[in-house]
């Protein structure tokens, strides 16, 4: 039965069923909607909108509603715009209590035929499950809020161009994670643009961000995109450092040290001109010719890719990595349900979490959980601190 939620908040439950409103009493049987949006949770509900690859409402629309479609979207538009002057805010009310019934079962009523459309004429993408569950936890990770503050911060506050910018992280900057599942071709988050800019701030103001319970505690692969390519290759992963194992597997005779040989094997690894790692574990070709047919790259996380020679092998890695680290981020806020400790965000290859004091035994089952990658176990990094700035390894 296809369906459509009235808000995209967890605590504001309204759906639009066959013509009707309901509020209290949820009607069973609900199975296809557009969009998830954390008001009906039953895992069995599809979405259209991953059918579609993340495109709009208006992108995905037939012919014959688009009329019908622009018409509801202008009076959507000009209703949130009077809220803004209002200043009312979203992430605080429920959109249903603030505009007419007759227009949502209108605007519902029409993105319920668009939504069927695309069930009608979309194939369900073979990787839908993992998009399912990762934008779930991102939608989580949208309605909590970021402690942003100055305290222990002052010294940031010395250079003009730093107050500024600092000062408008505090005061305007959203206080929220608002991440784009759809941003990139390799499926490599990026946030919206009203979002906390959380994957582009610059590494000394992360001192302004601190945690809600007591710790940040941090989860990231050893290496991550070189152990991807030794899973994807069938080779046992090295159980210590990446790069000191590459300095005496691959540059022993050379006499390089650890940073030397990390910097050596990059300017070879993503180089598609550069041949010198084959004939090595190391070998690009025996692992493209698995996963790239010229055209299109196919990952191990069933993500398809379309990509010239020069860009497949750097596609695939990137892509497959950045997927395993989003399926390990949720399985660990499934190890954290009903817990007071949450994931907090996603930057790239690593995972935050935001440990209660309290619970913090959990933290070596938390990590043996995200090192368990759907490719074989990844040896972990493992940081905390008492804000993102200050982050120390912690050895367990």
């Amino acid at each position: 039965m296809i369906f459509q939620t009235l808000d995209d908040k967890s605590e504001c439950v309204g759906v639009y069923v066959d013509g009707e409103l309901h509020f209290n009493e949820i009607p069973s049987g609900l199975t296809k909607t557009w969009k998830y949006t954390g008001s009906i949770s039953d895992s069995s509900v599809e979405y259209a909108w991953l059918y579609c690859g993340g495109s709009n409402v208006q992108h995905v629309c037939p012919e014959n509603l688009k009329e019908d479609w622009e018409n509801v979207k202008s009076t959507f538009s000009a209703y949130l715009t009077s809220f803004r002057i209002a200043k009312i805010n979203l992430r605080q009310n429920c959109f249903f209590d603030l505009v007419p019934y007759d227009f949502l079962m209108e605007f519902c009523e029409i993105r319920n035929k668009i939504t069927e459309h695309v069930f009608n004429t979309y194939e369900r993408p073979e990787n839908y499950q993992h998009l399912d569950s990762v934008y779930k936890l991102l939608h989580k990770i949208n309605y909590q809020h970021l402690n942003v503050n100055l305290d222990g911060c002052r010294t940031l506050m010395s250079l003009t161009k730093d107050r500024e910018h600092i000062q408008k992280l505090i005061k305007n900057t959203k206080h929220y994670i608002g991440y784009n599942i759809f941003g990139t071709v390799t499926g490599r988050l990026t946030t919206h643009k009203e979002s906390f800019p959380i994957l582009t701030m610059k590494s000394e103001y992360r001192r302004l961000l601190k945690p809600t319970n007591d710790w940040f505690v941090s989860f990231d692969f050893n290496g991550a995109e070189v152990r991807t390519f030794l899973a994807l290759c069938g080779h046992e992963q090295p159980q210590e450092d990446i790069h000191e194992w590459n300095s005496r597997k691959l540059y022993a005779s050379g006499g390089l040290d650890r940073k030397e040989a990390k910097k050596l094997f990059f300017s070879s690894f993503y180089n598609p001109h550069d041949e010198s790692l084959n004939g090595t574990v190391y070998d690009r070709n025996n692992v493209l010719k698995k996963y790239y047919d010229g055209q299109v790259v196919r990952t191990p996380m069933k993500r398809t890719i379309n990509a010239n020679e020069w860009k497949a092998f750097n596609y695939l890695i990137q892509s497959t990595t950045s997927d395993l680290t989003l399926d390990r981020a949720v399985a660990l806020d499934k190890a954290l349900e009903g817990k007071k400790s949450k994931v907090a965000f996603i930057i790239h290859d690593e995972v935050v979490l935001d440990i209660a004091d309290d619970e913090r035994y959990i933290i070596p089952d938390l990590k043996s959980i995200f090192g368990k990658t759907l490719l074989g176990d990844y040896l972990t990094n493992v940081e905390a601190g008492k804000n993102f700035g200050d982050m120390r390894k912690l050895s367990l």
